[in-house]
């Protein structure tokens, strides 16, 4: 860890974790996180506005908290990166904010960042600096996604995603048909361990010859668990709930691995990244490295605490964005829940907007419009 090296504090508030990260340049210094999920648990799912008010008591304690753990001051950073989108609207307008307010107050530049592009360069904090171009797959609550990234800087391109239900959402479901909670994730994972993978064969979505090679769906694979569980209760019989979390998880990560295997193999890249909440589910971690050994690709997976949400992966493509002499955000940076991951970051208005975008930016308005 060279003194150098770039020191960002990165503000993670997407969904339902406040994550405050601390790193210099590929070496984490600091990784505080606030959780609202137990609020959430009562309801079902997360509910965005709790989300908010969450996200806004926790802010300041845990920046305080991640500054204390990293041994650092705040005027000692380099810079400031927060997650401008994609995610929830209101809960990431608190993080947005607050990484305005301690970048004008600290006169310290400002990286507005793309979430997706930090569950990628996560690993960087891991395994060291990424291989250029990176294969990664991205499974959480909100994303199944195919991603190819010659520049985890300003070069991330979509091979393909979930068409419906992301991965994790599809957990989350099945878990409520079966009554074990929320979220459904490591519930499933930890019941599926004493259950047989092949007691039940439900369908694997998209793979057929004609369908999109590296696109997901898991919606039919959800209605085909729901109803079969459905049967059984009609008819009387016991569900056998171990099986069918084993056999359910195994049609998901099935799928998942196969065609992150195929992207590598068709694009010619010999490793494999995969982040996101689902990346600490130990079957599809498993599977992955078989695939993956089997093919000759090198897997990277970063450990469980780095896969869900935190605010570490997003102050590494933060230190990336510094090293790298990428141009900082404005402090008209706004929150966008639809930002497309084909922008790892949201540059400032020095910069050409020769790119369109499909939607509109609210960072584009200028001050002078805000307040003439």
């Amino acid at each position: 860890m060279a003194a150098d090296e770039p020191l960002v504090l990165g503000i993670e508030t997407s969904c339902d974790e406040t994550g405050v990260g601390i790193v210099r340049g590929t070496t984490l210094l600091a990784d505080a996180v606030a959780s609202s999920v137990d609020t959430h648990a009562r309801f079902g799912g997360v509910v965005p506005e709790i989300a908010s008010r969450a996200h806004l008591e926790a802010m300041v304690p845990t920046i305080e908290r991640a500054l204390k753990e990293a041994g650092v001051s705040a005027r000692d950073l380099d810079g400031i990166a927060v997650t401008s989108g994609p995610g929830l609207a209101g809960a990431l307008l608190v993080g947005v904010s607050a990484a305005k307010a301690y970048a004008y107050a600290l006169g310290k530049p400002l990286y507005g960042v793309n979430h997706l592009a930090s569950h990628i360069c996560v690993d960087q904090l891991e395994h060291g600096p990424l291989p250029e171009p990176t294969v990664a797959l991205l499974v959480s609550g909100g994303h199944s996604s195919l991603l190819l990234a010659p520049d985890i800087t300003s070069d991330v391109r979509p091979l393909g995603a979930t068409i419906d239900d992301a991965a994790g959402e599809a957990f989350d479901k099945i878990a409520r048909v079966l009554d074990l909670g929320f979220p459904g994730g490591p519930v499933i994972d930890r019941l599926a361990r004493e259950g047989d993978p092949r007691a039940i064969a439900f369908p694997r979505g998209l793979t057929g010859p004609r369908d999109a090679p590296y696109d997901f769906s898991f919606s039919g694979l959800k209605t085909s668990v729901a109803r079969w569980i459905e049967a059984k209760r009609a008819a009387g019989e016991e569900v056998p709930v171990r099986d069918v979390a084993a056999s359910f998880q195994e049609a998901v990560v099935d799928v998942l691995t196969r065609k992150a295997v195929r992207a590598c193999r068709d694009e010619g890249v010999d490793h494999l990244m995969i982040g996101g909440g689902v990346a600490a589910n130990s079957r599809l971690r498993a599977l992955a490295e078989e695939r993956c050994e089997r093919a000759g690709i090198r897997l990277r997976v970063p450990r469980p605490k780095l896969c869900t949400d935190n605010g570490a992966m997003v102050a590494a493509l933060g230190a990336e964005m510094v090293a790298r002499n990428r141009l900082p955000s404005d402090l008209e940076l706004s929150a966008d829940s639809s930002l497309p991951v084909t922008e790892p970051h949201v540059p400032g208005a020095a910069h050409s907007h020769s790119h369109s975008h499909d939607h509109d930016h609210v960072h584009e308005i200028s001050k002078d419009n805000l307040y003439s």
